[in-house]
C-alpha cells in the first residue's frame, strides 16, 4: 500500500503566501521524500549539506569515454542521465557518453530492493552508505521507486516538446517567473563567460529542465515542485515550449556585472598590478585589482569626476561613462578594445562576447539617477512599495532584517542595509544588474523600472546596518 502526507510549505511570493506541498511517502517500511530524493539524484552533497567529493566514484574507472573526473563523476544524472536511461537516451552519446545502464526500470522495483542497490547489493562499488545517512539514501530509493517518468512522452529527440502549447505553457510559467522573472533572465545560472537562463536549458538540455522542473533545484529550499502539485505530462510539455521561446541572453545586464567586477563576473583570477591609466592620476591611492574595476574610474553613478566620485577618496579625476550612451556601438567598442587609447584595452582579459556585453550596458544601461538619489544620498522612493519587492525577491536570500549575508566581517559587518545608506549608488547598481559571480537576481529583468528599483532601495535604507 502507498501512504503518501503531504506536508505544508509556506514561503513569499510577490507579496503573497504561496503554500506548495511537500510530498512524504511511506512505502514498504520506508518513510521518506521522493522530491528530496530527486534533488540528491541531481547533486547529493549539496542537498545534504556537506563537502563535495573529491576523487572519482568508484566505478568510474570501468568506463573511458566520459572524461568528466572529481565531483561530477559522484552525480547520478551523470552515469543514468537527466532522462534516466543512461546508455539508451540522450547520454548514450556526445561527451556525457558512459556506457552505464539507466534507472528507468527502476520504477518497478520495490524501494527496498533499491535502497539495497543504494548500498552496495549488486557491486561493492555502488555503495553510496559511505557518504549518505539512511534518511538520504531511502529518498532516494523513494523517487527511484515513485518519481521516474519515460520524458518520450514529451520531449522529442530533437528537443523539440511533444505537441506543446506555448500558450498554456506561460500560465504555468507564471509561477516560474516569480523567481526567474518574466523573460527567464533574473537568474543567470551560468556567467558571463557562459551565461545560462532558463531558455539557455531548455533549448539545449530540455531532459535537465523536465527534472528540474519537477525536483527542484538541490540547496533551493522555496522553488515549487512539479511532483508535488502532481502536474501532467502535458503541462510539462506546454511549458518546456513556452520557454524554448525565451531570450537565452542578457547582454546589459551581463554588462553591468562585468562593468562592477568583471573577473569575478567570467570566473578568472583577479588582475594583477595597476591598470595601465591608473598611473595618470594620484588622488586615489588603491592599487592591484580595483584599480581594474569600470566602477573605480567612472563611478557607480557613472559620471566619474562629475558624479560622486568628484570628491574623496575614490576621485581619480577620470570621466564617466554617461556620454559614451549616445555613441555607436563602434565607437563603444574601440573605447574598450583600445582603439581610442591604448592603455584602456580591455581585449586581452574579454572576448568579444564579453565586449559587446559590456558595450550594450553602456549604451542601454546606464541611466542618469539623479532624480532618485539626492547629493546626499538620500533615495526618492516609497519605501511600503520597495517592501513588496524587497519581500518578492531578495528575502529569500538576505532575511527579513537583511542580515542573512554578510559581505564584510565580523569587526565591521556590511549588509544591504548598510550598503544601501552608504552607498545607494552601488545598491541602485547592483539591484538593477545583480552581483558579479552570483546567482542574484537582476532587478531589470523582472522588468522593474528605475522608480521600482528607487523604491526597493528606500526600503533598503530602512534596514539595519549593523
Amino acid at each position: 500500500m502507498n501512504h503518501k502526507k503531504l506536508f505544508p510549505m509556506f514561503f513569499l511570493l510577490a507579496g503573497g503566501i504561496v503554500l506548495i506541498l511537500s510530498a512524504c511517502t511511506s512505502q514498504s517500511g520506508l518513510t521518506g521524500n521522493p522530491v528530496r530524493g530527486g534533488q540528491l539524484y541531481d547533486k547529493w552533497w549539496v542537498v545534504i549539506g556537506v563537502d563535495a567529493p573529491t576523487g572519482d566514484q568508484s566505478l568510474w574507472k570501468t568506463q573511458s569515454t566520459n572524461t568528466r573526473n572529481g565531483a561530477d563523476t559522484w552525480r547520478c544524472k551523470e552515469c543514468h542521465g537527466w532522462d534516466y536511461k543512461g546508455k539508451d537516451g540522450a547520454y548514450g552519446s556526445g561527451s556525457h557518453f558512459t556506457g552505464f545502464v539507466g534507472v528507468i526500470n527502476a520504477s518497478g522495483k520495490k524501494p527496498t530492493e533499491l535502497l539495497a542497490i543504494l548500498k552496495g547489493s549488486t557491486s561493492p562499488d555502488h555503495n553510496f552508505s559511505k557518504v549518505m545517512d539512511e534518511q538520504a539514501l531511502t529518498d532516494l530509493a523513494l523517487f527511484l521507486n515513485q518519481g521516474l517518468t519515460d520524458d518520450a512522452v514529451i520531449v522529442n529527440n530533437d528537443k523539440s516538446p511533444v505537441n506543446g502549447n506555448t500558450g498554456a505553457g506561460a500560465v504555468v510559467f507564471s509561477l516560474c517567473a516569480t523567481c526567474h522573472g518574466p523573460q527567464g533572465t533574473a537568474i543567470n545560472f551560468g556567467n558571463e563567460s557562459g551565461p545560462e537562463y532558463l531558455g539557455t536549458i531548455a533549448e539545449e538540455n530540455p531532459w535537465e529542465f523536465l527534472h528540474k522542473a519537477r525536483f527542484g533545484q538541490p540547496g533551493v529550499m522555496i522553488m515549487p515542485t512539479g511532483f508535488t502539485m502532481n502536474r501532467a505530462d502535458q503541462e510539462y510539455a506546454d511549458l518546456l515550449a513556452y520557454v524554448q521561446t525565451l531570450p537565452v541572453e542578457s547582454p546589459v545586464t551581463e554588462g553591468g556585472r562585468l562593468y562592477d567586477k568583471w573577473w569575478a563576473a567570467i570566473g578568472v583570477d583577479a588582475p594583477s598590478g595597476n591598470q595601465p591609466l591608473w598611473a595618470t592620476q594620484s588622488t586615489n591611492t588603491r592599487s592591484g585589482a580595483d584599480t581594474w574595476r569600470c566602477k573605480e574610474c567612472h563611478g557607480w553613478d557613472y559620471k566619474g569626476m562629475d558624479g560622486v566620485y568628484g570628491s574623496g577618496s575614490h576621485r581619480t579625476g577620470f570621466p564617466g561613462v554617461m556620454a559614451a550612451a549616445t555613441m555607436n556601438t563602434a565607437e563603444v567598442t574601440a573605447w574598450l578594445t583600445g582603439g581610442k587609447n591604448a592603455d584602456h584595452d580591455f581585449s586581452p582579459y574579454l572576448n568579444e562576447a564579453q565586449i559587446n556585453m559590456l558595450a550594450a550596458f553602456i549604451q542601454r544601461g546606464v541611466a542618469d539617477r539623479s532624480s532618485y538619489i539626492a547629493a546626499d544620498g538620500t533615495v526618492n522612493g516609497d519605501a511600503a512599495r520597495g517592501e513588496t519587492n524587497y519581500t518578492a525577491v531578495c528575502i529569500r536570500c538576505h532575511g527579513v532584517d537583511g542580515k542573512t549575508i554578510n559581505f564584510g566581517d565580523a569587526d565591521k559587518p556590511e549588509y544591504v542595509g548598510t550598503v544601501a545608506a552608504d552607498n545607494p549608488w552601488e545598491a541602485f547598481h547592483k539591484v538593477s544588474f545583480g552581483q558579479p559571480g552570483q546567482n542574484m537576481p537582476a532587478g531589470l529583468n523582472f522588468g522593474w523600472s528605475l522608480q521600482d528599483i528607487a523604491d526597493l532601495a528606500a526600503y533598503l535604507q530602512t534596514l539595519p546596518t549593523k
